[in-house]
């Protein structure tokens, strides 16, 4: 399929993206960069100078609202993008109400209790909506264990392995390849390649 088709199909697709930090934001931008036709991105959470080793933003976006920076991000990249940014913290109501349009969801939450809360509520809400989620990207060590694993409408990207901890950072480069994962089971799906 050439590009150009490709971008046709996505100019008609909705993502959501719940979650704007070194998942989501990255994940975002690429898919901004292949034609998505609508981004819904929620996230409560401003920028901090730690956020920027491995998060879509810049120097002197620092203190402000990640939605709306990764919006202006995003439409300098693509300015036929639709942005939808939702500054608020997301629960299984929220995620019912703000969600339900998409095509494919995102997650892109740091913890692990979000994680199964957005994972059971697109479950209760939206069974038939794929979920496109990652676990296992902290460290700066072998990417090539780094898989997608598909449980029913579930997919999971990472190694399911190496959780986030002190002596394990979050950093950009596994941080970025789950991303761009992410960004790709998003691309095959939209393209019924799953």
């Amino acid at each position: 399929m050439k590009f150009e088709e490709i971008k046709n199909i996505l100019s008609t697709k909705t993502v959501g993206i719940a979650g704007a930090g070194g998942l989501g934001s990255n994940c975002a931008v690429s898919l901004t960069r292949i034609g998505i036709g609508k981004l819904i991105i929620a996230d409560f959470d401003v920028i901090t100078e730690s956020n920027l080793n491995r998060q879509y933003f810049f120097h002197d976006q620092i203190g402000l609202k990640k939605v709306n920076a990764l919006k202006e991000n995003l439409l300098r990249i693509n300015p036929h993008i639709e942005v939808v940014p939702i500054d608020e913290k997301l629960n299984s109501q929220s995620i019912a109400f703000n969600f339900g349009e998409c095509d494919v969801i995102v997650e892109a939450f740091d913890g692990a209790e979000m994680k199964k809360m957005i994972i059971e509520a697109v479950n209760d809400f939206f069974p038939e909506i794929p979920l496109v989620s990652a676990m296992g990207m902290a460290g700066y060590g072998d990417s090539n264990n780094m898989k997608v694993v598909k449980f029913d409408n579930l997919y999971v990207c990472g190694d399911m392995v190496n959780e986030v901890t002190e002596t394990m950072p979050p950093i950009a480069p596994r941080v970025c390849i789950a991303a761009n994962m992410q960004a790709n089971v998003v691309l095959r799906i939209l393209l019924n390649q799953y």
